[in-house]
């Protein structure tokens, strides 16, 4: 049960993670996520990059382990992999740029992505 419930934590602290580009653009994730859902359906040549479809194979396969009796460790792995590829280029660049509302809305995901490491590791 704890398992689920970690991977339910990563899924929703992926969700989080704020982005700041230009003068006045900003968004969360969710937002940037739900953009990209409906273009996938409507236009899917416009989403065919690395960093829309990495994180999103990741929320994905953690979707899935959340319907199995026993989460699969591989599948929380590679899904955990997926979504950090976009969430630790955000940190990287929020701490170029100097923003901190960029690294601090990475740290969720960072803390319990450890935790689910440390979980599955035992």
């Amino acid at each position: 049960m704890k398992a689920k419930i970690l991977n339910v934590c990563l899924i929703l602290t992926s969700l989080i993670g704020y982005l700041e580009w230009g003068n006045n653009n900003s968004m969360f994730l969710l937002e940037g996520e739900i953009e990209v859902i409906s273009k996938l359906f409507n236009d899917p040549t416009s989403v065919m990059h690395p960093f829309t479809l990495l994180p999103l194979t990741g929320q994905i396969l953690l979707l899935i382990t959340l319907f199995q009796k026993s989460p699969g460790k591989w599948l929380t792995f590679i899904g955990l992999g997926g979504i950090s590829v976009l969430l630790l280029f955000m940190l990287y660049i929020s701490i170029i740029s100097l923003n901190y509302k960029i690294a601090l809305s990475t740290l969720p995901f960072l803390f319990t992505g450890f935790l689910v490491i440390r979980h599955r590791r035992k």
